[in-house]
Parts: C-alpha cells; structure tokens; sequence
C-alpha cells in the first residue's frame, strides 16, 4: 500500500501544472454549495491545487491536507485569495497525524477515487472529526447505468495509470464500510457526481 501511495504521488505531482484544466467536471458552484455548508474549524483533506479556498466563509479556520508537494505549491498560489485563515500541510490521508476529534468539518472534493485504501482514509476522516461534527464529501462515482459503469470499468486502469484516479469507486460503500452514518446523498451531475453530508 505504501508503494502504491508513492506510485499515485508521483503521478499527481507529475499533473499538479495542468489539473485544474482536468478538474473542470466539478463546476465552481457546486463547490461553493458543498462548501457553504462547513463550519468551524475545518479539515480539508486532498486541498489539491486549492480551488475551494476562496469559497469559505469567514469564521472557519481552515486546515489543508494533500500528499502530493506539487499540488500543495499550487494550493499556496491560491492562499490569498481566501478569506479565512488556511495552513496547508502535506500529509497522507490514510494516516494523519491529528489528534482524535480534532475537526468540526471534514471536507473533501473528489479525493477517494485517489486513495489507495479509500476506506482507512474514510475511517481518518471519521476518527479527526468531532463526535457532532460534520462530514462533507463531493465526489464521483462508479455510473449505476449498466453500459456507462462497465465503460468505466474498462477505462479505470488508463485513467489511474495516466492521473492516478479511479473513475469506477462505490464510494458510497466505502463510506459505509469505514463506519460513517450518512445523512443525506444528493445526485449533482447525472449520478456519477454526488455530494454525501454524514456524521462520524
């Protein structure tokens, strides 16, 4: 699993330049929806290049996590435009080093088709945040349409070879699986991207 976190940094450092570019599938107001909803102090976890921090609202505090150095330069480009207290820190999401119940919301954009044990790095996410507190996850999924998701079976292993996302995830049992109780799913394109509000 490590080598295969090694592997998925490489390629994300290798995209950090042109990935914003890549990143067009999630419109800029479906990001400020998912997060309007945020509060307090804040993990987000996979910043990447940064595109959601000039929409949080003042009051957060927020912390930004990302494995890849590339993408954390990009990020810090785009400190400045936020309005809210930022820190960015390069850390794996499978094994952050922040105390238990850390966080009143844990976000997270199109993140767990990347990681290479999508349920530890869930299980992470569950264990930082407050109990009470919120999770907010936007991110795309494996298609429910029977032709569309076998297409994306076949084209996973190009698209994590060349970017190092998997475009086929159940990402809404992986959630499951790493204990987290969903509130609400919410279909945003199609059903291919959704935007999960949960609890720990």
């Amino acid at each position: 699993m490590a080598n295969d976190t090694e592997v998925i940094r490489r390629r994300y450092n290798r995209t950090a330049r042109f990935y914003d570019w890549m990143d067009k599938m999630i419109p800029d107001a479906i990001r400020q929806q998912a997060i309007a909803k945020v509060h307090g102090k804040v993990l987000e976890v996979g910043v990447g290049t940064g595109k959601n921090l000039p929409y949080y609202r003042k009051g957060s505090d927020v912390t930004g996590i990302d494995f890849s150095p590339g993408m954390l330069e990009r990020a810090r480009e785009r400190v400045c435009q936020a309005k809210v207290p930022v820190t960015l820190l390069e850390m794996d999401a499978q094994h952050m080093t922040f105390p238990n119940g850390t966080f009143d919301t844990v976000v997270a954009t199109c993140v767990f088709c990347s990681v290479p044990d999508p349920v530890q790095g869930l299980r992470e996410v569950k264990r930082v945040c407050k109990a009470g507190g919120q999770i907010i996850l936007l991110e795309h999924f494996r298609s429910e349409n029977l032709v569309l998701g076998w297409l994306m079976d076949i084209l996973n292993p190009l698209s994590l070879h060349l970017v190092g996302s998997n475009i086929n995830r159940r990402t809404v049992e992986n959630v499951q699986a790493a204990g987290i109780y969903i509130q609400q799913v919410q279909d945003i394109t199609g059903r291919i991207v959704k935007l999960i509000i949960a609890r720990p």
